[in-house]
């Protein structure tokens, strides 16, 4: 892929693909070792690497707790279907290919506003008639719930999950994000999960520094107390054992003794319908 020098908005490959501000999936990508960025999401992605180190490990801790969850799901309930929404881009191990290694009939929905999730996606899943992408903001679910693409591939009289991996951060209060999550809590039935991964705050300054870079960058990125996250699933769910924890300590047989300051930024849990 061209680096960011080469390439303007105007003649960028994908429609409203946008190379002079980093992108959160793109930075995401960068962060785990993948080549799908520009220079622009490097820059951004670098102020967390040199500025904030040990930070970096946010990214992965994050990945392993959604491929726990999915797992965990796919192997230990009758859930067979998932909607990943803001699901970035390709890397190993995606939700898709977790699901199907343990059942190949598993439905997938993936949902992003990045144009070039979208082209990414839409190559990597060409032959895989059970999984599909589409591109779409997770702020709009009516159009999400709506699209052709996810009511051909998923049953809403059926259990299924709905995935928020490290999205509602970037969500700001005036959005409402506790309304998403009440909208797709309104559209599941009883024993669908909910899986939430999420900056969170101990109102500290490490927290508080990182909070600003998003800010100030992206224009958007919430950090939330513990308190602040579980309020997002509103009633109707029971939360899953271990609750709301560090997402490397989320499920993970070889999660570390003593973790780092960092790693206590990042926090999953999984909850059910009741």
């Amino acid at each position: 892929m061209a680096d960011a020098d080469e390439q303007t908005p105007e003649n960028a490959p994908f429609p409203g693909f946008d190379v002079s501000k980093p992108s959160i999936a793109r930075t995401y990508d960068y962060l785990l070792g993948g080549k799908d960025n520009f220079a622009v999401d490097r820059a951004f992605g670098d102020r967390f690497i040199n500025d904030l180190p040990g930070s970096r490990q946010i990214a992965p801790d994050n990945r392993g707790a959604l491929v726990r969850a999915v797992r965990e799901i796919i192997s230990n309930t009758p859930v067979r279907q998932f909607i990943d929404l803001g699901s970035g881009l390709p890397t190993a191990d995606n939700v898709h290919q977790v699901a199907q290694r343990f059942s190949p009939e598993a439905k997938v929905v993936y949902v992003d506003n990045d144009p070039i999730v979208l082209a990414h996606g839409r190559a990597l899943l060409a032959e895989n008639e059970h999984t599909s992408v589409i591109q779409a903001d997770l702020r709009n679910p009516k159009a999400i719930f709506d699209n052709t693409e996810t009511q051909r591939l998923i049953d809403f009289d059926r259990p299924l999950a709905v995935i928020f991996s490290a999205t509602l951060h970037h969500v700001n209060d005036d959005e409402d994000p506790a309304a998403l999550v009440r909208f797709w809590y309104d559209r599941i039935p009883s024993g669908s999960y909910v899986f939430i991964s999420h900056f969170r705050s101990e109102n500290d300054p490490r927290s508080q520094e990182l909070e600003q870079v998003l800010q100030g960058s992206l224009g958007r990125g919430r950090w939330r107390t513990d308190e602040q996250i579980l309020a997002l699933f509103g009633d109707g769910f029971t939360i899953v054992e271990p609750g709301l924890v560090p997402a490397v300590q989320w499920r993970n047989p070889d999660a570390p003794d003593e973790i780092t300051d960092w790693q206590r930024l990042i926090a999953a849990v999984l909850a059910v319908k009741d």
